[in-house]
């Protein structure tokens, strides 16, 4: 067994599993059952999304995908301090009107 086809069975095996993982998160962002939930669910789906093109940078050669997958981390990140910025908001507001 060749080099070419142990690289080709890892990121197969590594697309299926990824692909589970982004399926799972799905499910947990749909279920809830809060907003806390949902947004550790986007989060999570971003990393795995992350993962997803680096090991398709892997696959194909193509390095240029890892310069996507640094642009989609730092959108991620920046959309998950808003979104917790949002929720601290939120749980603040509710607690000054109680």
């Amino acid at each position: 067994m060749s080099s070419a086809e142990v690289l080709e069975h890892a990121t197969t095996l590594s697309l299926a599993l990824l692909t589970l993982a982004v399926l799972l998160s799905f499910v947990r962002l749909a279920r809830g059952p809060s907003l806390a939930d949902r947004i550790l669910a986007l989060d999570t789906m971003t990393t795995l999304a992350i993962g997803y093109i680096s090991v398709l940078a892997v696959r194909t050669g193509i390095m240029l995908y890892l310069d996507v997958a640094i642009a989609l981390g730092l959108v991620g990140f920046l959309s998950t301090i808003a979104l917790a910025r949002y929720l601290l908001h939120r749980t603040d507001t509710k607690a000054e009107g109680s």
